[in-house]
């Protein structure tokens, strides 16, 4: 876990939004990275407060192993993921697309970490359920091989619904923006740069 990151948060440490940065990709280091320090830079000369959740660097089994009729305890690593999502009104997600889908590692996290009674709570004799994480917002930064236009030709951009609708939106929190980045398999250093530049307004305008 990330040094930034400290159990029992509040507000007092700034007056600007409260922002924490997931960044999903289980890579050491590679162009999500460097977009999520680009936004994180550009939202904190704005005066935000920023974190970061490095899925990568955290110590948790990604298998929901009885789906949710069965209690699977959490490893302390996502109890405070939980008490970082909880103190956050702003979210933004970081990963690439790999397989027309995000990486197992990011989806097994939401499946650990979105359990009932947290994210969502079913209603009495009904298949409705309550949104237990509303009022916060997200902003979503992507990374492709596969250039913008063929993702809803020859996909219908599943990686992008199965994030913004099934997943977000089902537990109360509203995708802003989802920005694309791609190809970055034939990107120049030129164009990686205007990518990052562009990371760090949607931080500043977060």
């Amino acid at each position: 876990m990330t040094e930034s990151i400290k159990s029992g948060a509040t507000p007092n440490e700034g007056d600007g939004k409260r922002i924490l940065i997931i960044l999903g990709t289980p890579k050491g280091n590679s162009l999500c990275h460097a977009l999520s320090d680009a936004y994180a830079h550009g939202a904190r000369n704005e005066g935000h407060v920023v974190r970061q959740l490095r899925l990568g660097e955290l110590a948790f089994d990604p298998v929901l192993h009885s789906g949710y009729e069965s209690t699977q305890q959490l490893e302390p690593d996502l109890l405070e993921a939980q008490r970082q999502i909880h103190w956050a009104e702003h979210l933004l997600l970081v990963y690439p697309v790999w397989w027309g889908g995000p990486p197992a590692l990011l989806k097994g996290f939401f499946e650990r970490v979105l359990m009932p009674g947290f994210a969502f709570k079913y209603r009495a004799n009904s298949c409705q359920w309550d949104k237990l994480l509303s009022g916060r917002t997200a902003d979503i930064l992507v990374t492709l091989d596969t250039p913008t236009w063929r993702i809803p030709w020859r996909f219908g951009a599943p990686a992008h619904s199965r994030i913004t609708r099934a997943t977000l939106y089902s537990c109360g929190i509203k995708p802003c923006r989802l920005t694309e980045f791609a190809s970055i398999h034939t990107a120049s250093e030129d164009q990686r740069q205007a990518w990052l530049r562009k990371a760090e307004n949607l931080g500043a305008w977060a």
